[in-house]
């Protein structure tokens, strides 16, 4: 669990002295502009060379699956997913199924489970069976389901209890229901005050109940976000995920047709406005994950607890040995390879050192701190002899310091990783755009 700064702390945080706001905002576009040059090279994948599973070891990673199935498509929502077909999910979970056997074959250990979409639980008792015969295959700890809020029913919360999931995420996104129907979801779920009873409802029945919030969305305002944070707090659900809206540059025409303009200037004044209300309640679990103290299950994003992940499914993105790569997302494709027992395998990228050493440095802080010791441990080398004019640049920024733990965020720099994973998460989307499309760098 990341580490819990006191109220007086988030105070200073969101209330500072202008010149040290503007120094602030300065940094934050520089961030931003160089984030996304670095991560858009970064994301350039091949298709030719070797596409195969590597093999495994001992180790314990994390493993994702992906299941691209919704019943309607958001239209912000940049991840692999397509409509529902009753007959085509259930090809597609057969499938999955035995990639987790191929993964099994290979030699892996995976310790927890993380399941996205799309929609997991489109298809419960294939979702069930699923994750049945992954904790039958690996030595699975915790497992963290994606949903929405119109499969908080009993029989898919009993077959998720059964399937042994630790942590459900419901994908609410904001309770203002003008928002909900710019967003395409009222229709789909119904209204925030009904949604909420819903959260209520099903708040005890997993070790952790988190919530998937936005901000920055166009035509959000301060009071709506303040509207979204009081229900929450008066709820006190276990934990709070509030993403900053990415766009793809393929949905953007889309999300500002249906919603308006985005205003990257906004952004940081709605991120100070979550933290006033939530750090004096919640921890933070990473830059934008608050977490009860109580909560035991606080898996989030799979790579903050774990360094290295397998992405199994149409269009999930692995990260193994070094080695970053992306199953095809032409579901019939992914479903006849992986049944002749081939690797689905689209394209894939070797990381050089500095960039692996990069990706972790990236990934590690966005939990708050990070132990350099564990780095030099793992690449036997020193982290400054690769970063070290990133560590440099943040330091002086104010963004970095060290404590007897390692490295950790300061109060500006939980900002800067926020702007950071944003960018990052940004550029998988414009990734996955291109595989869609067939046009994979």
């Amino acid at each position: 669990m990341g580490r819990r700064f006191p109220a007086s702390s988030a105070e200073r945080l969101t209330s500072g002295p202008g010149n040290l706001l503007s120094v602030v905002s300065l940094v934050s576009r520089i961030v931003t502009v160089v984030a996304r040059r670095e991560l858009a090279r970064v994301m350039s994948f091949d298709q030719r060379g070797n596409l195969e599973i590597p093999p495994g070891d001992a180790r314990p990673r994390m493993l994702y699956l992906h299941v691209p199935f919704c019943e309607r498509l958001c239209p912000y929502c940049s991840f692999h997913r397509v409509p529902f077909q009753d007959r085509l999910a259930r090809e597609y979970f057969a499938a999955l199924r035995k990639e987790i056997t191929l993964y099994r074959d290979r030699g892996y250990n995976f310790s927890g489970i993380y399941a996205g979409g799309g929609t997991p639980t489109v298809l419960i008792d294939e979702l069930e069976e699923t994750l049945n015969h992954a904790r039958q295959s690996f030595r699975i700890g915790e497992v963290s389901v994606e949903t929405n809020p119109n499969h908080l029913t009993e029989p898919v919360l009993a077959a998720l209890k059964r399937a042994g999931v630790s942590r459900l995420s419901v994908g609410i996104q904001s309770f203002d229901d003008g928002l909900l129907r710019a967003m395409d979801r009222f229709e789909k779920y119904g209204s925030g005050a009904a949604v909420a009873e819903r959260l209520k409802a099903a708040l005890g029945r997993f070790e952790t109940l988190n919530v998937d919030m936005m901000f920055n969305l166009p035509s959000q305002t301060p009071a709506m976000l303040d509207h979204d944070l009081g229900i929450l707090t008066d709820a006190r659900l276990d934990q709070i995920t509030y993403y900053p809206l990415m766009v793809s540059d393929d949905t953007r025409y889309l999300v500002e047709r249906r919603l308006g303009r985005v205003d990257s200037r906004q952004e940081r004044r709605f991120y100070r406005q979550i933290v006033r209300r939530l750090v004096p309640t919640y921890t933070f679990s990473s830059a934008w994950c608050f977490s009860m103290r109580t909560v035991r299950s606080a898996i989030d994003e799979y790579i903050v607890r774990h360094d290295e992940y397998a992405g199994l499914g149409s269009g999930a993105i692995g990260y193994l040995n070094g080695r970053c790569y992306a199953n095809t997302f032409d579901i019939p494709t992914y479903i006849a390879r992986v049944n002749r027992g081939e690797s689905p395998v689209q394209a894939a990228r070797e990381f050089s050192l500095r960039e692996r050493m990069r990706y972790d440095f990236l990934t590690g802080l966005f939990a708050t701190r990070l132990d350099p010791t564990n780095l030099r441990r793992k690449y036997g080398v020193r982290l400054a002899w690769y970063l070290g004019p990133d560590l440099l640049a943040f330091w002086l920024a104010g963004e970095l310091r060290w404590d007897e733990a390692g490295l950790r965020l300061t109060q500006p720099g939980l900002y800067t990783w926020v702007i950071m994973m944003r960018e990052f998460f940004s550029a998988v989307n414009n990734f996955r755009d291109q595989c869609r499309r067939g046009a994979v760098p």
